[in-house]
């Protein structure tokens, strides 16, 4: 299938994880993905594996928290495509602590990469999104957006503001001519390095009881993998979901049905 054929689509945190994922499904759907995301080595390998399967990529070097960062991207695409059709806002930080415990430090951080980046995200892009006939930006979220766990207060925070965040930039972007679209996507818990090593944060005793007890709440009896995340990004960056913004897209394994 090529359902994302001669498309030019971006993703966050590209380099592991649910970034690769995200790319390597678009690629694969006939996309040219540009791959972003801090750690450089990784990311060149991600999009090498990419062009050697046979699709097309390159890699950019981004700190979502910088504003003069993403104006850079934004003058390479623009030099090179002249427009984007899609944008995932995937890069993501998490750091374990409760409102007792977190530290500041955690606590900003936490925000400048979860929210200041997908909001410098969505307005740095958007004038190339706005070229596109069926722009979409997708920004990943999670259901700690949705519903609150003791152990992840500034995870709950920012993640909750993207919620919100994509639900205002939905109502604007729709009124554009041409509209560009944007939803949010709501993972559960899935493995990936990040969330490994927020777990790794933890005492160790603690650790092990809160996935027990993490798993034992999702319905379907398994932690997410990577793959099972791809679809929903698959349908926001096509036009399959062309009367879809402002929605929210849970995959959870049922987790928030309780």
């Amino acid at each position: 299938m090529n359902r994302l054929e001669d498309r030019i689509v971006l993703v966050t945190g590209a380099a592991m994880g649910l970034g690769q994922a995200f790319s390597n499904a678009v690629a694969n759907e006939g996309a040219s993905v540009v791959l972003t995301d801090v750690n450089v080595a990784a990311g060149q390998q991600a999009a090498a594996e990419i062009v050697a399967a046979g699709g097309r990529a390159e890699f950019l070097e981004l700190d979502v928290t910088s504003e003069a960062a993403w104006a850079a991207v934004a003058a390479t695409l623009e030099s090179k495509y002249g427009r984007l059709d899609a944008l995932v806002n995937n890069a993501g930080f998490a750091a374990a602590g409760s409102v007792e415990d977190c530290e500041l430090d955690a606590w900003n951080r936490t925000m400048q990469v979860n929210v200041t980046g997908v909001f410098l995200g969505c307005k740095s892009l958007l004038p190339l999104l706005k070229r596109s006939a069926g722009g979409s930006i997708i920004n990943i979220s999670s259901i700690f957006g949705m519903v609150g766990d003791q152990a992840a207060i500034a995870y709950n925070a920012s993640k909750g503001a993207v919620r919100l965040l994509t639900k205002s930039a939905a109502l604007h972007c729709a009124g554009l001519n041409p509209p560009v679209r944007v939803n949010s996507v709501h993972p559960g818990f899935v493995e990936t390095p990040m969330v490994a090593n927020a777990v790794a944060s933890m005492p160790e005793d603690f650790a092990a009881e809160y996935m027990a007890r993490t798993v034992g709440l999702v319905p379907l009896g398994r932690i997410a993998q990577p793959s099972d995340l791809v679809g929903i990004v698959l349908f926001l960056a096509s036009d399959e979901s062309r009367y879809c913004t402002g929605s929210e897209f849970v995959v959870d394994g049922g987790f928030t049905a309780r």
